[in-house]
């Protein structure tokens, strides 16, 4: 009977998109998560869109109203999987991004060139 629920809950058909963007948090702590919450009747999982850190799409899982314990069980891992990767991209996209600009840097250096301002003028 549990393997069942199991299943169920690892069901990925019929996940809603949510256009709700303000609604999500954008990268703002790395524990924070959305802020939204989906109406009480929904019976499918919410997914947001991309975090602008970790470019992933944060997502609010359903909990069934009879839910067993191995299907919390489930979907409490899928979470903490969620913010694992949450994190773990979130850093990795921030110190690519520093890394690429100071390798960007250090090669214009050498050739005696420098970092071309990117600011527009506007009159």
């Amino acid at each position: 009977m549990a393997a069942v629920g199991a299943a169920r809950a690892l069901r990925a058909g019929g996940c809603r998109y949510s256009r709700f963007s303000s609604s999500f948090s954008s990268g703002g702590g790395e524990r924070a998560g959305p802020r939204f919450r989906p109406p009480a009747g929904s019976r499918r999982d919410w997914i947001g869109p991309p975090d602008k850190r970790s470019n992933l799409r944060p997502v609010i899982f359903h909990v069934p109203p009879h839910e067993s314990p191995l299907e919390r069980r489930l979907r409490e891992l899928r979470e903490e999987t969620q913010a694992w990767n949450q994190s773990f991209w979130a850093r990795q996209n921030t110190a690519f991004q520093r890394e690429k600009e100071e390798f960007i840097y250090s090669r214009l250096k050498a050739r005696g060139l420098e970092a071309r301002d990117e600011t527009v003028f506007v009159p």
